[in-house]
């Protein structure tokens, strides 16, 4: 059932990823390979073949369609908690972005067929639609369980032929597969084109009351939607956008959204920031758009042992005190003082303060700058597939824009927004 030999890295061979008829999958021998030599033995789930990534786990019990499409989890093989996957299939509507980002899927139990009023194919047939290579039959609470004493590591599912390896050639294949830390995959995920999402599209009546540039680090669809549904147009450009293409759509502020990757790779994201934080432009970041503020204002960022994943995350907003449930997905984290106030290593850009603390671990999950109007949080307010405590945090960038505009721009907002719950 398990090995925990550890071999030597030789160059790994991918499998070809194969277009798989539904009704043979569950009866087609898969095997996960973690890089500890660590082996979970199931049938295949989605497309045949052969996918390598990093392992981590997400812990949310609803909400898989989103999971997948997050583009924050770009080369990561996920591990779903709930042990039953698929039972309210598919649909168009609910997809996070363009395609199915999650490098491969490991699920306990895979329901036979989909049951749900929305549904319009099932979970399988999308994974082999889009040749996502998967496991299932495997205890994933197991997994779970070593990622979270052992960390998150590489790891390979190798199905169909590619499973009939020996235990050293597939570890050999994951130990020569490349690591998160020092990986650049944002401009991988991000648009080519930059696009506009107008409020009139999402029931605003009369005209935008703002207008945002969003950089696009990995972007879910319901982002913008929500700026969007309070009035505010969002234009949304690449990762690779400049300072000019910024300035070219005249923003009232700059938002930088949610990626996969190492933040110590975004040095030009770091340098557009500090721009914009030169240029009082209000800004607000979630998720990667969090660690890039952190890198910007001078902070490092470090790896989390198996970082938080899941729809279930309770945080506390150190200014009001309440505790918010909160979706994050993130493997990275900003190393910034916990207590007070503090001067930012960049000093030009004056005090900052971590807003928001992680109950489970007291990991950094929110920075708000008191000199200049910027602020920032590490997980995901938009939320599609819920929880909505952290709607707020819309209202209250949109506060900000509008201090910002009469004149008052020495700080991120107070309280004010935080019961428009």
């Amino acid at each position: 059932m398990e090995s925990n030999d550890v071999t030597e890295s030789q160059p790994a061979t991918n499998a070809e990823v194969k277009k798989t008829d539904v009704t043979k999958t569950a009866t087609t021998p898969a095997v996960l390979v973690l890089e500890d030599g660590r082996i979970f033995r199931g049938t295949s789930y989605g497309a045949t073949g052969t996918t390598l990534g990093e392992a981590v786990f997400a812990t949310g019990m609803t909400g898989y369609q989103e999971t997948i499409t997050d583009p924050s989890y770009a080369r990561q093989l996920v591990v779903q908690t709930a042990p039953h996957i698929g039972n309210t299939g598919v649909n168009k509507d609910d997809a996070e972005s363009r395609k199915i980002w999650v490098a491969g899927y490991i699920v306990r139990d895979a329901a036979r067929r989909p049951s749900n009023w929305r549904s319009e194919r099932s979970l399988d047939e999308e994974l082999i639609d889009q040749g996502i290579v998967g496991i299932q039959g495997v205890d994933t609470r197991a997994i779970t369980r070593h990622l979270r004493e052992h960390k998150t590591m590489r790891a390979g599912i190798f199905s169909g032929e590619a499973a009939a390896a020996t235990d050293k050639e597939l570890l050999d294949a994951v130990l020569a597969s490349a690591p998160m830390e020092g990986s650049r995959l944002a401009e991988e995920v991000s648009v080519d084109e930059a696009y506009t999402v107008e409020p009139a599209d999402w029931g605003w009546e009369g005209e935008p009351r703002f207008s945002i540039a969003a950089i696009d680090l990995g972007i879910k669809r319901m982002t913008p939607i929500r700026f969007a549904e309070r009035g505010v147009r969002v234009h949304v450009l690449p990762a690779t956008a400049t300072l000019e293409d910024v300035k070219a759509v005249n923003p009232d502020g700059v938002f930088m959204s949610n990626g996969p990757g190492d933040p110590a790779t975004a040095d030009s994201q770091v340098n557009l920031l500090r721009s914009v934080l030169d240029a009082k432009l209000p800004y607000f970041g979630i998720c990667f758009g969090n660690q890039i503020l952190g890198r910007a204002l001078g902070f490092g960022t470090y790896k989390l042992r198996y970082g938080h994943r899941g729809i279930n995350q309770p945080v506390m907003d150190r200014r009001t005190g309440k505790v918010e449930i909160t979706s994050q997905n993130h493997g990275f984290a900003v190393d910034a003082p916990l207590e007070g106030a503090t001067q930012a290593p960049e000093e030009r850009f004056g005090r900052v303060e971590v807003s928001h603390v992680s109950l489970n671990d007291d990991v950094v999950e929110g920075l708000s700058c008191l000199d200049i109007p910027a602020f920032s949080v590490q997980y995901h307010p938009e939320a599609a597939s819920g929880p909505h405590d952290a709607a707020y945090l819309f209202d209250r960038f949109i506060e900000l824009m509008a201090d910002t505009k009469a004149g008052d721009s020495k700080t991120a907002p107070d309280s004010k927004t935080e019961d428009k719950k």
